[in-house]
């Protein structure tokens, strides 16, 4: 079973974001669908996918590590992290599906089978800079998710300082008919409007104030028995990370994540050893190798690969295998797509130290 195509589709759904997918046709007519979204960079990630089209072009579409090892070094000068591991991820998920689809199996029993018969979840209430309300709007839509059914949930409670941006995505298509549906994409461009001294934030004791009262109003309208992380989203100077993680000790945290960027390990473990708060991190790290000192050091509690852009299905399982000898759980991130996610469960479904699958609930019933 050969390939014979290879498409990107973006999407252009709720509220305006757009989602990036990529259909793999074969010559036995079974198609497979894979997802590499990246709101700021689709349009960088389809030329990508345009340009890898004839590398992979007539090989064997049931070779998935082949392939995978193929793209990886065809563009092993751009160190295989980010641009090059979200392109990988695309053509992986979508393999996995050809082959699941062609045996008529779900892909979790291509991975060695389920050690869960469901996959525990959690979600996300509004963060502080979302503009949905204060304090008590936050109290009432954690409650509402608790109601709902879910066991946990995440927020940002951090006041934006220095930051202020406008993000747009702009797609000129050229609309074909493929099977009745029109769905080519051929022309994608970016806008990202910044303004600021820098994406390195300081906070100041008002905020880092404020960012409690948000925490003790969802605390108290959850009870002390429901599961809570605040995602810093990589925003913060260690001074700033490590006022803000002694003031939110007492919320008794499942985790903090990223409390700074990610680069400096030093960085990262000076807030460790200063925070009372297990740390996890992921969501800027992509393949493998990314981890390998993270985990080694102990410098966080848990990881957060996203399949779509870690490397695909194949990398999330490699990932998971390497935090499971650390005793560490993973927990994959999700802030894309629908088929990003459905990648994710069939991981989760295999993974013995998983502890959560993050999903917006905007996409599910619980």
């Amino acid at each position: 079973m050969k390939i014979t195509k290879i498409t990107p589709i973006v999407t252009m759904p709720i509220d305006g974001l757009p989602w990036l997918f990529v259909q793999i046709d074969t010559d036995e007519g079974i198609s497979g669908i894979g997802e590499c979204t990246d709101y700021y960079s689709n349009g960088h990630l389809v030329r990508g996918i345009n340009a890898l089209e004839p590398v992979i072009l007539g090989m064997e579409a049931g070779q998935i590590e082949n392939i995978w090892q193929t793209i990886f070094h065809r563009f092993d000068d751009l160190n295989g992290r980010g641009y090059v591991s979200h392109l990988i991820s695309a053509i992986d998920i979508a393999l996995w599906d050809i082959k699941g689809k062609s045996l008529g199996v779900p892909i979790y029993e291509l991975l060695g089978g389920p050690v869960r018969d469901r996959v525990p979840l959690y979600t996300h209430v509004q963060d502080f800079n979302s503009g949905a309300g204060g304090p008590d709007a936050v109290a009432k839509a954690a409650k509402m998710t608790k109601d709902a059914g879910y066991e946990a949930i995440k927020t940002d409670p951090f006041p934006t300082l220095c930051l202020t941006h406008k993000s747009g995505f702009e797609c000129l298509t050229d609309k074909k008919k493929n099977a009745g549906v029109k769905t080519t994409v051929m022309h994608c461009s970016n806008s990202y409007e910044f303004s600021g001294p820098s994406e390195v934030e300081r906070l100041t004791p008002r905020s880092i104030r404020e960012s409690v009262e948000w925490m003790d109003a969802i605390r108290s309208a959850v009870g002390s028995d429901f599961e809570l992380m605040v995602d810093a989203h990589a925003r913060f100077d260690v001074a700033s990370a490590i006022s803000a993680g002694k003031a939110l000790e007492r919320f008794d945290l499942t985790w903090l994540e990223e409390p700074i960027h990610v680069e400096n390990h030093n960085a990262l473990r000076q807030v460790r050893e200063n925070v009372n708060i297990p740390l996890c991190v992921g969501e800027r790290h992509f393949t493998r190798w990314d981890y390998i000192e993270i985990l080694n050091k102990r410098l966080v509690d848990y990881i957060m690969p996203d399949v779509a852009w870690c490397g695909g299905i194949s990398e999330l399982r490699r990932i998971a295998a390497q935090a499971e000898v650390q005793y560490i759980r993973i927990s994959p991130h999700d802030a894309l797509g629908p088929v990003s996610i459905a990648a994710g469960f069939q991981v989760c479904m295999t993974t013995p130290n998983l502890y959560r699958q993050e999903c917006l609930h905007t996409w599910f019933d619980t």
